[in-house]
């Protein structure tokens, strides 16, 4: 296929293999749970009680009555952790209570201690509060029943889904493994990282950003060494990738005399998606499937590499590692300043924003274009601009991609 397509239909193509996957079906494994951050669930869970398991009070001050009027005794006191094992309360009698703690029996309300005069161990309200039955409790089973679904499998843990884990009683989790990803750099200008390049020669960047965006998205990455730019070799070095889940190729992607990806992954029985999308940086970028894995072929420019993945590459990765339904992570920002552009093409500027209270403000970093690696790395974000507009004006909202 050499029709380009918009950045929506190559996240179209990508949403139909995310959704090939059968999550119920794959492979599994136990973690600890201290050991779960980041993996995804391949298994429900379940509240093993109420939650809460009794009615719990939301604030310190006192448990009543709320139909009672006038003064109250108070009787004793309860904190969390604690039960109440006195009388039950009646009328015009209070039990001073604490965050947490579990409500007595013959009380429906907690008056905050705020809220209150006391005197010899008798308990006044302050002139002109009133009470309403429920005020400051959490009733028993308000958040969840006993075998209530909390997390689906597919879920990936973070420390919100790791506390609820934890408050459930889930020592160890089930989990899927995490995909295995070969990265295969090519271009002859390459050199490692601890050489010190030649005039014509630059160091393996990509190799190195790619390793920590598998890491960062779920994956476990497999670094090759590059690779020269002939097609046999390229050939070669992907018939060592069989075992990997996805293969991320940068370089050789154009229409140039030595870039090879495209014949090569045809010859080793691949079929390609897509060859190209409307988006710079990143317009060659390839996607397609070999007889036994997923494969991107990322164009060489270390911010088109880094773009692409993010856009294209991250929602796969995350699918491959048991996420359901996983989309590019996108959010709204307001323009700190004009950009002009050209349109026909979807752009992703290195940007940085700015999170406030309340407004969050973007501004570009400004780049030498997509090899201007110490731009990339003073931005946190990317400004999506349309391909219809060629201008906007300072305090435009535009979406951004993050990273």
């Amino acid at each position: 296929m050499s029709e380009l397509l918009t950045c929506a239909e190559a996240l179209a193509v990508i949403q139909t293999e995310v959704l090939r996957w059968d999550a119920p079906s794959r492979a599994s494994e136990i973690v600890l749970l201290e050991d779960s951050l980041g993996r995804v669930l391949a298994q429900p869970l379940v509240a093993d009680r109420d939650q809460p398991p009794f009615p719990r009070s939301t604030r310190d001050g006192f448990a009543v009555r709320s139909s009672d009027e006038g003064a109250r005794t108070i009787l004793g006191s309860v904190r969390a952790g604690q039960i109440w094992t006195g009388p039950a309360l009646q009328q015009n009698q209070a039990l001073e209570i604490m965050t947490g703690a579990p409500l007595p029996e013959g009380v429906d309300a907690v008056v905050m201690i705020e809220h209150v005069s006391i005197a010899e161990k008798t308990l006044h309200l302050d002139t002109g509060r009133t009470l309403t039955a429920g005020e400051n409790i959490v009733p028993r089973a308000a958040e969840a029943h006993q075998g209530d679904v909390l997390l689906t499998a597919g879920t990936r843990l973070h420390a919100a889904e790791i506390a609820l884990a934890a408050s459930l009683g889930y020592a160890t989790l089930k989990v899927y493994p995490q995909p295995r990803v070969a990265i295969l750099a090519t271009g002859d200008e390459l050199v490692d990282v601890s050489q010190q390049p030649a005039t014509h020669q630059i160091r393996n960047s990509n190799t190195h950003g790619l390793a920590a965006l598998v890491r960062a998205y779920g994956g476990i990455p497999v670094p090759l060494p590059p690779v020269a730019d002939t097609r046999e070799a390229l050939e070669a070095a992907i018939a060592q990738t069989g075992d990997a889940d996805l293969l991320l190729l940068s370089g050789g992607v154009s229409a140039g005399k030595y870039d090879f990806v495209e014949p090569a992954l045809l010859a080793r029985g691949g079929k390609l998606f897509f060859t190209g999308v409307k988006m710079q940086p990143g317009k060659p970028v390839v996607f397609g499937q070999m007889p036994s894995q997923y494969v991107f072929g990322l164009p060489g420019n270390p911010i088109s590499t880094q773009v692409t993945f993010l856009l294209l590459v991250a929602p796969l990765l995350r699918a491959l590692g048991g996420e359901a339904n996983p989309t590019p992570h996108f959010a709204q920002a307001t323009l700190a300043q004009p950009v002009k552009t050209k349109p026909g093409l979807t752009r992703f500027l290195p940007a940085r924003m700015t999170p406030a209270l309340d407004r969050t403000t973007v501004t570009l970093t400004g780049w030498q274009g997509s090899g201007d690696l110490a731009s990339n790395a003073r931005a946190n974000c990317y400004a999506v601009i349309s391909p219809d507009r060629e201008s906007l004006a300072a305090g435009e909202t535009v979406t951004v991609l993050l990273r």
